[in-house]
């Protein structure tokens, strides 16, 4: 018996939403759970309930969010485990997912490069990544498109947002963002990715600055939002 084989007899991958043994063929999550995802439709309609957020507020050329984020779902459940479980490989995964999503819309297939959500390097070095660029790197490998990280950048660290309404979060973040290396981004669709969209006031901070760059334009997706 092959020495990974008999690795897994003893210590087998378990899903990492329900906790049951991996199939051949599966990885990190199973299909079973997979498939209990709340699925959105949102990225075959420009008019949705995540880009309806930004209506009046920022000028997006798409919106979407691959599921609904509702409270104790499978996807809630992964989020927490990418964000504090150090659960890279969840992040990865779903974004593999959110990349295969947007292949199947054309109102996506002009992007130019994928811009992940900063996080402020305080709270980086405590979580040990950012999520929003776990969830690029799985969607650059699907999509084929190149990662700019280094051009919005967080310049202050924010108390958490979880608690605070809608205008208070936009308060909290929207001078909390910088953009350098300009010449990297101007003339580009950039894709910006976040791991949920609730009030989307941290997205359309980060938007917002990337959009007073040459002939920028922004679209933004991410794995769950609650709209």
């Amino acid at each position: 018996m092959p020495v990974k084989s008999l690795f897994n007899l003893f210590f087998p991958d378990l899903c990492a939403a329900c906790g049951q043994t991996l199939v051949r063929g599966e990885k990190t999550i199973c299909i079973s759970c997979i498939n209990k995802l709340s699925f959105t439709d949102y990225h075959k309609n420009e008019d949705n309930p995540v880009s309806r957020v930004f209506y009046g507020r920022c000028t997006i050329e798409q919106a979407m969010a691959m599921c609904l984020y509702e409270r104790d779902s499978t996807i809630q459940h992964l989020v927490h485990l990418l964000k504090y479980k150090s659960r890279r490989d969840v992040g990865l995964l779903l974004g593999n997912e959110l990349a295969k999503t947007l292949l199947n819309s054309p109102l996506y297939n002009t992007i130019d490069a994928i811009i992940p959500v900063p996080l402020h390097r305080k709270k980086e070095r405590i979580r040990g990544y950012n999520q929003a660029l776990v969830i690029a790197e799985g969607m650059s490998e699907t999509l084929g498109k190149p990662i700019i990280a280094d051009a919005l950048v967080r310049v202050e660290f924010t108390e958490t947002q979880t608690k605070k309404k809608r205008w208070d979060r936009y308060e909290n973040v929207k001078n909390m963002f910088g953009v350098k290396n300009e010449d990297k981004i101007k003339e580009k669709h950039l894709l910006l990715i976040d791991d949920v969209i609730t009030t989307g006031a941290t997205i359309e901070a980060c938007a917002k600055h990337l959009l007073n760059v040459e002939n920028v334009k922004v679209s933004i997706a991410g794995l769950a939002s609650s709209a």
